[in-house]
């Protein structure tokens, strides 16, 4: 016997409440290099694509190593949550992939200088390779209202 104390049920897309998701592009930021979104709003959860060091005006990697790329990444990621209405505070959880795990205290640093507390959950791993050859890739999940 429940004790109606667990979640509320999902919407679903016969419920008033459901709204199907809707695909958040910007041209301030790079244009997908594969059949993806650059974010994708769920109710009023937006879950963004992982972002590399892609000029959004050449579609080129931006040079300059790890500081270079980290600032591109976050650039292009807050073109991605404007777009949407949001910014870094809307941010939840992060996960940053890193092709060498050395590069972490520099990432860290710029990546840090876009956020402020409460930060955002975050996953950091070291992966054998990115597209394009990028040396960072930052994928975000943000939330819209209280």
């Amino acid at each position: 016997m429940g004790t109606g104390c667990g979640p509320a049920p999902d919407p679903t897309p016969d419920s008033p409440a459901w709204s199907p998701p809707q695909a958040v592009e910007s041209s301030d930021a790079p244009e997908a290099i594969g059949p993806y979104s650059q974010a994708i709003r769920a109710g009023g959860t937006l879950y963004l694509a992982g972002q590399i060091a892609l000029d959004p005006a050449t579609g080129e990697m931006v040079e300059g190593g790890i500081e270079a790329e980290t600032r591109q990444v976050m650039e292009n990621l807050a073109a991605v949550l404007a777009a949407a209405g949001m910014d870094f505070g809307h941010v939840v959880q992060t996960q940053v992939f890193l092709t060498d795990l050395a590069d972490f205290a520099a990432m860290n640093e710029i990546y840090g200088s876009y956020l402020a507390p409460p930060y955002p959950a975050r996953a950091t791993v070291e992966v054998a390779g990115l597209p394009r050859g990028a040396v960072v890739e930052i994928q975000m999940v943000a939330v819209d209202g209280p």
